[in-house]
């Protein structure tokens, strides 16, 4: 942590030890500042303050006196947060916001007035003096001109004209720019008032669960400033229903990113000096090893939001060239969506795969790539078999969610529990349905399908590109065609996209949209010359002016009908495979999501960007 400021004038031979020490005790009794304090005694003059400041921590000093500041600029920061932390906005220049501060060092005055904004924060030095009083005549001067502009009373021309402020920008891949939105919208913030009860009241609510009480405190004076900061990281990122929380550092950099609705988006950028410390904090709060910091780790955090609200951590630490990354994916029970007929199956796939789930025995694979929500669609198939007339069993890694009756293992390879040593124990204990997390090896897979091919029912996941191709994955793997042929009842190859906002607009065909732009993306000449329109992303506060809110999900579903099953045992192709599943009525992933986008569920931009044509 950055020296106090007391520690910088010492050191800087500008103030002796007693002298300090009489400030300090005053202090005390006062609370003010310990710089205003010192100035006040004459002990050291304001310049000199400035001037330690700024090479301490490396940011201009300026004189406040010598600026005037555009009624815009004030608009981004209320006064009565102004006054708060004894700060005030002196120019913005595209997505940054340079921060007149007295104390530049004040961490969360920069990430509260951060969140407030949705701007990167540029901190400069000022006294406080000289803040105060520019935050009374400036704010002043700005509620005159208001004033007289609400009143009638007419402006002299060189007095500036107060400006829209938010409403002439829109969030843009973590940074603002320029969009000519309409008057009546303004960019979405987070208020800091609000963020500053939902950090400093519910500290007190929020419980770890099984945190080592034991455990040496490796942060020292700052910790309690750094888990307050730590708290405030994750309970923004609930209140924000981001999907995961990334934390990096860099050679001169260490930032905080949230992916929400699949796009990761950048929230503060913190100071170096506090990358162990909120590391530390972390790997206590998941039962992880601080002093490991050569080896990856994983860990979980479980808290306690209030009486009733409870919140997973699934944490993972990764050693990088500049420190540790912390990557922490939030697992909400209240969110996982456990009703198949919302996940976004178009009618006659979802119909061919609860047939397939209601088998007694064989194999049903979900495919696609990390974070393209598989669980969720395995989960919600067993929520809808899991009766007491049967045993389930699930070989997870990680295990994200705890469901009522179903018998979930967790795995550790460290100790020889992988999928394939689950399978062999999950066949002992009499199981009806098992669910493998991943076929990872040919030593799971043979188990998974000698499994379903002797009465039991097996759910699993491959990463693999789209159904078809999972057939030559598991060939590829050293499974013989004969045994995927007679044990495989479906494959279903899924994708998440973002789903537009309420405030979507339409686009019309072909004014604005071409036909031929729309044969070129899979839509049949017939299809095109019925499409008069096509629903867009428009942007409203609800939806952080991006146009999307939440996420569905797009699915390729590939039953085994007999002639499938003839064609793997002949060793057909992928490319022949996709050709007769199309012909027997499977929607590719592409035809999926022009089927969304033509109900006005998600755009043609989303479903470009997550599929290609085959």
């Amino acid at each position: 942590m950055a020296k106090k400021i007391g520690e910088i004038l010492l050191k800087a031979n500008l103030i002796t030890n007693d002298q300090l020490h009489q400030a300090l005790q005053e202090q005390k009794k006062t609370g003010e500042r310990l710089g205003s304090l010192l100035v006040k005694k004459g002990f050291v003059g304001e310049d000199e303050i400035l001037s330690c400041l700024s090479k301490q921590f490396g940011v201009p000093a300026i004189d406040l006196e010598t600026f005037q500041i555009e009624a815009s600029v004030l608009e981004t920061i209320p006064v009565k947060t102004a006054k708060k932390y004894t700060v005030i906005p002196i120019s913005r220049v595209g997505g940054t916001l340079t921060l007149a501060m007295a104390d530049p060092s004040d961490i969360f005055a920069i990430e509260d007035i951060k969140f407030m904004t949705n701007y990167n924060i540029e901190p400069v030095v000022a006294s406080e003096r000289a803040i105060i009083n520019a935050i009374e005549q400036q704010y002043a001067q700005d509620k005159k001109k208001k004033t007289a502009t609400t009143t009638g009373t007419p402006q002299k021309p060189d007095e500036p004209q107060a400006s829209i402020d938010y409403k002439d920008y829109t969030m843009k891949d973590g940074d603002f720019e320029e969009d000519g939105i309409d008057e009546g919208m303004s960019a979405p913030t987070v208020d800091i008032d609000e963020f500053d009860s939902i950090v400093q009241g519910a500290i007190d609510t929020v419980e770890v669960v099984a945190e080592q009480e034991d455990t040496p405190n490796p942060l020292g004076e700052v910790d309690a400033p750094v888990v307050k900061l730590v708290n405030g990281i994750l309970l923004n990122a609930i209140k924000r229903k981001v999907s995961d929380i990334h934390i990096e550092p860099y050679e001169k950099a260490y930032r905080v990113r949230y992916r929400l609705d699949g796009e990761l988006h950048q929230v503060m950028g913190l100071p170096l000096q506090l990358k162990n410390p909120v590391t530390s904090r972390i790997k206590i709060m998941s039962q992880l090893d601080i002093a490991e910091k050569r080896l990856p780790q994983d860990g979980r955090i479980k808290m306690k939001i209030g009486k009733r609200k409870e919140m997973d951590f699934r944490v993972s630490v990764l050693p990088t060239l500049f420190g540790e990354k912390v990557v922490m994916r939030l697992l909400d029970k209240a969110n996982l969506q456990l009703d198949m007929t919302k996940l976004g199956f178009e009618p006659g796939s979802l119909e061919k795969f609860q047939k397939a789930i209601k088998n007694p025995f064989g194999m049903v694979l979900v495919t696609g790539p990390t974070g393209s929500g598989k669980t969720t669609t395995l989960y919600s198939a067993l929520s809808s078999l899991n009766t007491p007339e049967v045993n389930i069993m699930t070989a997870e890694d990680p295990v994200e969610y705890n469901l009522m009756g179903i018998n979930q293992v967790q795995m550790h390879d460290d100790i020889g529990l992988n999928f394939a040593a689950a399978l062999r124990s999950f066949l002992r204990q009499d199981p009806d349905i098992i669910l493998v997390g991943e076929i990872r090896d040919f030593e799971t897979a043979e188990i998974a399908i000698k499994a379903a091919l002797t009465g039991h029912l097996v759910l699993s996941t491959l990463h693999t590109n789209d159904a078809p191709s999972t057939v030559s994955r598991m060939i590829n793997m050293g499974v013989e065609p004969f045994l995927v042929s007679s044990s495989v009842l479906i494959i279903v190859a899924q994708r998440l996209l973002r789903r537009l906002c309420e405030c979507k607009q339409v686009k019309k065909v072909p004014q604005e949209i071409p036909k031929d732009v729309l044969l070129r993306t899979g839509y049949s000449p017939e299809e095109v010359e019925a499409i008069k329109e096509i629903w867009g992303p428009k942007g409203c506060p609800k939806c952080n002016n991006s146009g999307y809110k939440g996420r569905v999900a797009l699915y390729e579903v590939m039953g085994m009908s007999p002639n499938m099953r003839e064609m793997v045992l002949q060793g057909a192709s992928t490319d022949e495979l996709r050709a007769k599943a199309v012909e027997e009525g499977m929607l590719t992933l592409r035809q999926s999501g022009l089927e969304k986008t033509r109900v006005g569920m998600t755009s043609l931009e989303e479903v470009l960007k997550v599929t290609v044509t085959r």
